[in-house]
């Protein structure tokens, strides 16, 4: 299974969503339209805010950042001023304007606003681990984690875990881990972002574990995950630690030998059946060559019964019946060996497509003809002799020509095929 990397970098708004509605929404206003000229006071600073979000969300960002950059000119209380350095994080981040976006939210940070600092701390160690400087954004998701609150916490914790992770100190990071996957007893006290924190970080780490081969461990983050939300992809990563479990069972199934006491080996039946299962689960899990060695273990079982009953796994759903030969005996059909190798080697679709090939084209050459009316026997025998020849370059093209040598000669009492047709040389040897 595949691993995801952590949260990609999201501004969002910028600023956390108020109780209930504003009594007043301001108009999106230019700042070349206003009288703008003057420094603002502190008291209008709370407005120039207003202003700018209601700007930035209708993608004037420039405008927004003028405004935002005039209400932190004003010096306003710590909360506006906060305010005003998150929008400014947010909308220069939006602008690609990365440095000034990263200078705003480190102030907004120095603030220890209780509002808006958690937000700007948020904003900033994403942004700084998409630049790759860890050794920053690890010291901002400690701070994240003094300001306090449930949701940030968790943030934190999820972003010390990925560092430590990515350092190697798995103890230290799976401490991070448990701390980011931790509830609170009341399920609606979980907001939002801590709803999401807990998504996405059991979604990261059951990956992780199950590339590390702890299926139970990964299966414990997934609950903690899907008790928060019903995501499909925390289904299939549960789905993938109920796979890992299989494999484990079946291979004792497969593997298992007599005891010392001399306990009975598993029944044919038991065995075979866990043969098939156990590599039908492993070229699921993309290991084709593990499902194969499963195959031919079986098929090579010194218990003949067991043996049996592998091949006929190996072949059940093959839609043919056997065929009597010139004495009455039953015999499969040539083909048969052909499927059952293609069934253990999880090479089915390989033998399909190359088949349809073949058919394509000895119809196209025998096609041809027809349709421009060709009437010279040399040319049609040609033609026929060329179609005859399409599957020589298969493996089972030899099967194909050896059957109806066969087929030709308990038809005719005699073989008049000359040695190495059709692929060399034509019926009449000239």
């Amino acid at each position: 299974m595949t691993t995801t990397s952590g949260s990609p970098s999201r501004s969002g708004p910028d600023e956390p969503p108020a109780d209930g509605p504003r009594r007043h929404e301001p108009l999106a206003v230019d700042p070349a339209d206003s009288p703008g000229t003057d420094t603002p006071s502190a008291h209008d600073a709370s407005g120039l805010c207003d202003q700018a979000q209601d700007l930035a969300s209708n993608g004037h960002l420039s405008q927004a950042a003028k405004l935002y950059q005039r209400a932190v000119a004003a010096n306003p209380p710590p909360a506006v001023q906060a305010r005003a350095l998150l929008g400014l994080a947010v909308v220069e981040d939006q602008r690609g304007d990365l440095p000034a976006a990263r200078d705003a939210a480190r102030r907004a940070l120095a603030t220890g606003d209780a509002r808006h600092a958690p937000r700007a701390a948020y904003h900033l160690a994403l942004s700084l681990e998409q630049e790759g400087a860890w050794e920053e954004a690890a010291r901002v998701w400690r701070r994240l984690l003094d300001l306090g609150g449930p949701a940030y916490t968790a943030v934190a914790h999820y972003g010390l875990a990925r560092d430590a992770e990515a350092r190697g100190e798995t103890d230290r990071a799976e401490t991070h881990w448990e701390a980011a996957l931790d509830l609170p007893a009341d399920p609606g006290a979980l907001s939002p972002l801590h709803a999401d924190t807990v998504v996405e970080a059991a979604r990261d780490l059951a990956g992780r574990l199950l590339e590390r081969g702890r299926p139970e461990a990964a299966g414990a983050a997934v609950e903690r995950g899907l008790a928060v939300a019903d995501v499909p992809e925390l289904r299939l990563l549960r789905a993938a630690a109920h796979l890992e479990h299989a494999i484990a069972d079946l291979g004792a199934v497969v593997d298992r030998e007599p005891d010392t006491d001399g306990a009975a080996r598993p029944e044919p039946a038991t065995s075979g059946a866990a043969v098939e299962l156990l590599a039908g689960l492993l070229a699921l899990r993309g290991e084709p060559d593990a499902a194969e060695r499963v195959w031919r273990s079986g098929l090579a079982d010194r218990a003949p019964e067991t043996a049996a009953e592998v091949r006929r796994r190996a072949r059940r759903g093959f839609a043919s019946a056997p065929e009597e030969d010139a004495n009455g005996a039953a015999e499969p059909p040539w083909w048969e060996p052909y499927l059952e190798e293609a069934a253990v080697t999880s090479s089915t679709p390989v033998l399909a497509g190359e088949l349809f090939a073949v058919v394509t084209r000895m119809h196209a050459l025998l096609a041809v003809p027809l349709v421009e009316g060709e009437a010279r026997p040399s040319a049609l025998r040609a033609v026929m002799e060329q179609a005859l020849r399409t599957p020589g370059g298969t493996v089972w093209g030899a099967g194909v020509h050896a059957d109806f040598r066969r087929r030709l000669h308990e038809a005719m009492g005699e073989d008049p095929l000359p040695e190495g047709w059709p692929e060399h040389g034509p019926l009449d040897g000239s």
